[in-house]
């Protein structure tokens, strides 16, 4: 399994507008595309010196890097430029890919 983490962190004065619009639009769009089994969304609680904002971790379970890939060619060019128009200059996002260790996925 692929899990592929999306770090976000939005400015407050649009952070409202923009939880609504990733639960309601963004996440079914992404999970539509079929290249993913679940996601979930994690507030991140901690904070650094000096951070402003509200920031989330969005993680999606892809079952194989070929699933992450075609999404990654196929899909996500348009859903992060829908995203950059909608909020350009009001969030930052990294991003991270993972690969789980399916002898500790039980735990």
């Amino acid at each position: 399994m692929i899990l592929y983490n999306v770090t976000i962190n939005v400015e407050q004065d649009i952070h409202d507008e923009w939880l609504q619009w990733m639960k309601e639009e963004h996440l079914p769009m992404v999970m539509n595309t079929g290249k993913f089994v679940r996601y979930g969304m994690y507030k991140i609680l901690s904070h650094q010196e000096g951070e402003t904002g509200v920031t989330y971790s969005v993680q999606y379970l892809a079952p194989s890097m070929e699933d992450y890939l075609n999404y990654q060619q196929n899909h996500a060019p348009a859903l992060q430029e829908e995203t950059r128009k909608r909020y350009e200059g009001k969030f930052v996002a990294f991003r991270t890919l993972l690969e789980m260790d399916h002898e500790y996925e039980k735990a």
